[in-house]
């Protein structure tokens, strides 16, 4: 076989805010199948934003950091990938770089270990900073993206004049090229490989691309022969759709096309078949192939855009209103001049267009983000923005108290929050409503409370928490086997714990799972029940 080619893995966060809406796995979701997917062999995991670190506190309830600990423990040999803008931390408020250097120390220190840069605007120098401030917070491998586009001003020479001027950051270890709307050409990729391999030299070039149109599982193909060397993948229910390719159909793609790798597929069939039961047990929909559709072209809405959008009207009862929202949007975007459809100002530009259609008057309701894009605070348009509409945005009440808006900074919080909070929590704080830390902190009190470890309480974690917890319980530990998941991931914290025997974060892990009434662990020729009492 000929060249291998590297995968990284986009189940746990890419995939999940495509098809999920960002809000489909929980933390027992991934520790629990955790081991098995450090035998795959991914090069890296793409595990989490800080859009991810705000649901889990939002809307799993759950301690983001105990959750990067503990499954960065369970995969010691898959570096954990972080993808951020460098410009904000959870909230949409940027953030000033102290905030963003305490960010980054923090997820590094808690599992992080490769980070995926991707500026809204592509601009080199701010990607350089980023980049410097990265590296001086501890990250081991830093990955910088540019975000590819179509528009008047987002053509081939523009990507490769960004890459070059990317060339000499000395905190540069990868360059990759980021396509979140499945847009890139074979034609296409083979350019802008010529592109990034010039401007990489000898480090690695990877190609991240999504299903949305049909195109990328031919794109990877051949980016991969014009001399990308690493593919973004998801696994089963995770993969396709609006998010990335299948892992095993494309290894075997590039398997017939000559090429090698050195994953575990065996593993990789683990995998995926329990995120089809997660994805069964709480009703999620699998990614599906998609046939090659056009209109994307005309809207460019990234995957997790798609289903924000979808879902946001049908909360409100206008889901009939989506193909009307996709024709305002390229109108939108127009007027904005032509920013790239990439977080956070792909969430302006589709909820400007839905207020539009809604409205059934264009630029009526007009949000905060949308007045401080149109003040610049997210970068430069890469065109001239539309007059009129400029005029409009900037008229309206309130303009000038946001045009003051300074970024989220340190100055005063440990006297605001307390002195004697972690830094986990004091940027917790800082970034997020107190409420919901609040009651995140509260949720974590009671998983450990005594009386839950006596089995007093119930299951919150779901049907399938409970159902996977159930299935843990009636199989033997077999060292190396999904069944006892729970337990390899119970040993790898322990392992980060240091001091702390494996099996009392075991037995602790077990008392704190109501699903399980009992479990047994065999070893040669014995055999040990735990059984809960009461």
């Amino acid at each position: 076989m000929g060249q291998a080619i590297e995968f990284v893995d986009t189940s746990i966060r890419d995939g999940d805010q495509c098809l999920w809406s960002a809000t489909g796995l929980a933390r027992d979701d991934v520790l629990e199948i955790a081991p098995v997917i450090d035998r795959v062999g991914y090069h890296a995991l793409d595990f989490t934003a800080s859009t991810f670190i705000g649901v889990s506190v939002r809307f799993h309830r759950e301690n983001p950091w105990r959750r990067l600990e503990r499954c960065a423990a369970a995969m010691p040999n898959t570096r954990l990938s972080m993808i951020t803008t460098g410009m904000r931390f959870i909230s949409w408020v940027p953030a000033d770089e102290e905030v963003m250097a305490l960010a980054f120390r923090l997820v590094a220190r808690n599992g992080i270990r490769r980070l995926q840069i991707a500026d809204p605007t592509n601009d080199p120098d701010r990607i350089k900073r980023i980049a410097a401030v990265a590296r001086a917070a501890g990250i081991e491998e830093i990955v910088i993206g540019l975000t590819y586009s179509i528009s008047p001003v987002h053509t081939v020479p523009y990507y490769a004049q960004r890459a070059a001027a990317l060339a000499d950051c000395e905190n540069l270890d990868r360059l990759y090229l980021k396509d979140p709307g499945g847009l890139v050409t074979p034609d296409i990729v083979r350019e802008l490989a010529q592109a990034f391999r010039a401007a990489a030299g000898e480090r690695p070039v990877e190609l991240h691309s999504h299903c949305t149109i049909g195109l990328a599982p031919f794109v990877y193909i051949e980016g991969v022969k014009a001399g990308f060397q690493v593919v973004h993948t998801g696994c089963g229910p995770l993969s396709r759709g609006t998010a990335q390719p299948e892992v095993e159909s494309t290894a075997r793609n590039l398997e017939a096309s000559g090429y090698s790798h050195a994953l575990d597929l065996d593993a990789a069939r683990e995998v995926a078949a329990h995120f089809e039961r997660v994805a069964r047990a709480k009703g999620l929909p699998a990614g599906s192939p998609r046939e090659f559709d056009a209109v994307y072209y005309r809207h460019q809405l990234p995957g997790g855009m798609v289903t924000t959008t979808q879902r946001m009207l049908r909360e409100i009862g206008r889901e009939e209103l989506f193909d009307a929202v996709l024709e305002e949007l390229p109108r939108v975007r127009a007027e904005m001049g032509w920013p790239i459809i990439v977080t956070p100002v792909s969430q302006f530009v589709a909820s400007q267009a839905a207020y539009n259609v809604i409205d059934g008057e264009r630029w009526k309701t007009i949000s905060d983000e949308m007045v401080r894009y149109f003040l610049g605070h997210y970068g430069e348009p890469p065109a001239p923005v539309d007059p009129d509409v400029a005029e409009r945005v900037l008229s309206r009440p309130g303009v000038e108290k946001l045009r003051k808006l300074e970024p989220i900074t340190l100055e005063g919080a440990r006297e605001r929050f307390g002195s004697r909070l972690s830094e986990e929590e004091l940027l917790l704080r800082l970034t997020m409503p107190a409420e919901q830390v609040d009651a995140m902190l509260a949720a974590e009190r009671e998983r450990a409370a005594p009386g839950r470890r006596r089995g007093v309480g119930t299951d919150r974690r779901g049907r399938h928490g409970a159902a996977a917890s159930a299935r843990a319980a009636a199989a033997p530990a077999t060292a190396g086997r999904t069944s006892s998941a729970p337990t390899n991931a119970a040993v790898g914290a322990a392992a980060a714990d240091g001091a702390r025997a494996p099996v009392v974060t075991l037995l602790e892990e077990l008392a704190q799972r109501p699903a399980i009434r009992e479990f047994a662990m065999v070893k040669g020729g014995d055999r040990v029940v735990w059984r809960r009492a009461g």
